[in-house]
């Protein structure tokens, strides 16, 4: 099979090659999947530039979410069949023409939507779920923020807010984007290159602050969002986009005391909460708690509350190009390869 093999650090242009690699075997508890489409994340970024700890010694295969048919299963497998065209996280392998994955971290497609869309749902949309239906639960009037508004798990998170009838908040760094923010149903679009959130929060809440925040940016964003949150209030960090900045080191230095140092018994005190999001882990540590999430996010969207945006189709060939625009923050919703 053909797949995209992270060798060496850098540019999106120099640091991968494709390949010809055996297919890979697959256990008694696994999936065999023919990939149509490989998804692209905001931590594959991070693992081409040597800043994703998680990521496998090079030279490896990035890619954390697919789309395509099944193509075997192991005798353990109940829930999906030869044929089945599903969605799956696939913990990294998924830039390739085959991948292998966890039966727990597969689910068919919903009907009704496209491969290439589908390939949001498991790494983006699961992500998105988990972090507002498990790490808080949001309920009806409550006032949500969530930064990267226009990305794959932004979009997830204003969907599910909308949904549970929330007033929501959203950040996105053009007027273009604003736009799309305002057809998604926002109450409030904020550009943050024009805008100071906290300001617009401040006076848009009368001083209270909003409920919840959602956050995938990291450094000051973070330090900023605690003093924009409600008493009882409750920040998810899931990312740190913000530290992927090609400024260097001194820069992502910088970011990461921006994130700030927060003392418990002052949690405690302002009766605030700070919870991280690593879905990696989740399915390494947790995969009863990843499978109850994958079927929620493919209820929610048979229901049609979740709907995946496709952002831009690359062909896999174009690699480079992909890892440009999402590295760039120009993307919209879901950016996925071709095979």
């Amino acid at each position: 099979m053909k797949a995209i093999v992270l060798t060496k650090t850098g540019s999106a242009e120099k640091a991968f090659e494709m390949k010809e690699m055996p297919m890979p075997a697959y256990q008694d508890q696994e999936v065999l999947i023919k990939v149509a489409y490989s998804g692209l994340n905001f931590a594959d970024v991070m693992a081409r530039k040597g800043m994703y700890k998680e990521a496998p010694p090079m030279p490896c295969v990035l890619g954390y979410d697919v789309s395509g048919t099944v193509e075997a299963i192991g005798k353990d497998v109940t829930n999906v069949s030869m044929g089945d065209e599903v969605f799956a996280f696939t913990r990294f392998g998924g830039y390739a023409e085959y991948a292998v994955t966890n039966a727990q971290a597969v689910a068919k497609i919903p009907q009704g939507m496209d491969m290439p869309t589908a390939t949001a749902l498991a790494t983006q949309y699961s992500t998105a779920y988990f972090n507002a239906a498990e790490m808080v639960n949001l309920y009806e009037g409550d006032t949500v923020l969530v930064h990267a508004g226009a990305g794959g798990v932004g979009t997830g998170l204003i969907q599910y807010a909308l949904y549970k009838g929330c007033t929501v908040f959203a950040t996105v760094g053009s007027d273009e984007k604003i736009e799309l923010l305002k057809k998604a149903g926002v109450h409030v679009p904020i550009n943050y290159r024009k805008e100071n959130f906290v300001e617009v929060i401040r006076q848009k809440t009368n001083g209270e602050g909003v409920n919840v925040i959602f956050d995938a940016i990291g450094g000051k964003s973070v330090k900023q969002g605690i003093k924009s949150l409600s008493t009882g209030g409750r920040i998810v960090c899931y990312g740190a986009a913000e530290m992927t900045s090609s400024m260097g080191m001194f820069h992502q230095l910088a970011t990461g005391i921006a994130f700030g140092f927060y003392n418990p018994g002052l949690l405690i005190m302002s009766a605030k909460s700070i919870l991280g999001v690593n879905m990696l882990k989740l399915g390494d540590h947790q995969p009863r708690a990843f499978k109850r999430c994958i079927d929620e996010v493919s209820k929610l969207a048979e229901q049609g509350i979740f709907k995946p945006v496709l952002g831009k189709v690359f062909p896999a060939s174009d690699i480079a190009g992909a890892h440009a625009l999402l590295e760039g923050r120009a993307s919209v919703g879901k950016v996925v390869l071709a095979w």
